[in-house]
């Protein structure tokens, strides 16, 4: 009996890269059996794109009301896929295109990555490229203390403690446990969140030979040096996340080393004081705000 496997991708008026990226989920060498596409929402010509590929008996669409941010997108698509009995659900963002056989080696990795580490791997997630070939910033997981571990054993899977939502193949047991990434959170850290908490008996694996490309627009990692007025929004729901993480699951002197970090950050990019307290009011809005996760359902 083969597995099943869903592919979830969330969007918002990105209709100019969505085509490319369902394209090359569709045109993978182990097909996948479910690709569920959750539009949040969008305001541009993102309908009429998916009215092309609506008669694919392998496509599904769900449309949201209302724009729930990524969180809220891959939420919704992950249960929807846990309910149509995904075995393994595999999520990415609307600019994420896979190569051929990103999930062939995904699949293949993650199953291997099990029978040598001898226990379940809660998530496995591909290596993220940027447009021209180099390592995308923005995607690079944390690694764990024996990240060779694999490695070592002949295996190009490197062991890691978090990851972002850019190719990441998550087992069904996995979403049963620990439920779904929290809505709450938007947008910002909810990948680093869930991938930390269902990470709670061991961690994840980056399969070194499944590859997606992350058709960015600069290829930078997440710094507070970068804040200004246009994109504020953003790294406010950011800094209340991480805060309301580190504050509640984590431990008090990583709260105080995020405060202080970002703070650095801030000074070196000359951000200004308007907005260094605005990012300061979220960091302690964090420390109230600790939404509980969603648990999925029962199905047969």
């Amino acid at each position: 009996m083969t597995d099943k496997v869903a592919a979830v991708v969330v969007t918002y008026n990105r209709v100019g890269k969505l085509g490319r990226v369902l394209d090359s989920i569709l045109a993978q060498s182990r097909g996948v059996d479910l690709l569920i596409v959750v539009d949040n929402a969008s305001t541009d010509s993102t309908p009429q794109l998916l009215a092309d590929y609506q008669d694919d008996p392998r496509v599904e669409i769900l449309r949201l009301d209302t724009n729930s941010g990524g969180a809220g997108g891959f939420a919704a698509g992950m249960e929807r896929a846990y309910e149509r009995g995904a075995d393994w659900v595999w999520i990415m963002d609307d600019d994420c295109y896979t190569e051929k056989t990103a999930l062939e080696t995904l699949l293949a990795g993650h199953a291997a990555a099990e029978v040598e580490l001898g226990r379940p791997v809660p998530y496995s997630c591909s290596l993220v490229r940027y447009t021209d070939g180099s390592i995308c910033e923005m995607n690079n997981p944390g690694t764990a203390w024996d990240w060779g571990r694999l490695i070592a054993k002949g295996q190009n899977t490197v062991v890691i403690t978090n990851c972002s939502f850019v190719s990441v193949l998550i087992p069904r047991r996995s979403i049963a446990k620990y439920g779904l990434p929290l809505v709450e959170y938007f947008i910002w850290f909810d990948d680093m969140e869930y991938t930390l908490r269902i990470s709670a008996e061991g961690p994840g694996v980056q399969v070194l030979d499944s590859v997606a490309v992350h058709d960015m627009p600069d290829n930078r990692g997440v710094n507070f040096g970068d804040v200004n007025p246009d994109n504020a929004w953003k790294f406010f729901y950011g800094a209340r996340n991480e805060s309301s993480y580190r504050w509640h699951h984590d431990n008090k002197l990583d709260w105080l080393r995020f405060v202080v970090s970002t703070y650095v950050w801030m000074r070196r990019g000359r951000v200004g004081i308007r907005l260094q307290v605005g990012v300061a009011k979220k960091i302690l809005e964090g420390l109230k705000f600790n939404p509980s996760p969603k648990q999925v359902r029962s199905v047969a």
